[in-house]
């Protein structure tokens, strides 16, 4: 009987021992998290820095000579396509045609003055007779189901600095396309400071 009472004993307090060192392996894995969470932040707040003297620099999130804004890369293609081959050569890119999501992100793209680039807003089968003024309204519902659609009898939307007018889909346009930054690697910025800074 005593023998059983002391295993039992030992048992409970194995088991209150291992719940305590649960409890400290889940507190420090948040730790853990958290301190990641904010080293990731100042490495990319710190990239946003060294992107802005450079814009090429090793840290930016984003392929070379696009522009990085917000967490979008934006990619000036230098192309003159219809809408169907300029939407493929995004989708290649793992991107869309130029969209926009915020206020922030239209007056950046008002800021860059764009003249004939298509956009990523689905075509229509009749062409408005208006013009409309650039707006992220625009884009709330936005986005193109692939589809059997003959995009040579419709037409598709594209920028002219802030205005958005309508063409054919079959005409050329210039293509710009909007991918999703990567991450930025923390070992990118932190390898390329000046001795002072690390």
């Amino acid at each position: 009987m005593i023998k059983s009472n002391q295993l039992q004993n030992i048992r409970e307090e194995l088991q209150e021992n291992v719940s305590l060192q649960l409890m400290h392996n889940i507190n420090s894995s948040k730790r853990i998290r958290n301190l990641s969470t904010m080293l990731q932040k100042a490495a990319t707040q710190l990239c946003r820095e060294l992107y802005e003297k450079e814009p090429e620099h090793k840290c930016k999130p984003c392929p070379k000579g696009s522009q990085w804004y917000e967490d979008s890369c934006y990619s000036n293609l230098y192309k003159y396509e219809t809408w169907k081959m300029s939407e493929m050569l995004c989708s290649a890119r793992n991107g869309s045609l130029l969209k926009i999501k915020n206020r922030s992100v239209l007056e950046f793209i008002k800021s860059k003055n764009l003249q004939d680039y298509w956009l990523g807003l689905s075509p229509r089968t009749e062409r408005p007779n208006y013009y409309e003024e650039l707006n992220e309204n625009m884009f709330l519902s936005a986005g193109f189901e692939r589809n059997n659609y003959d995009l040579s009898n419709m037409y598709c939307r594209y920028i002219d600095r802030s205005y958005v007018y309508y063409s054919s889909c079959a005409k050329k346009k210039y293509v710009m396309c909007v991918e999703t930054a990567s991450t930025v690697q923390v070992d990118s910025v932190l390898n390329d400071l000046p001795e002072g800074r690390k």
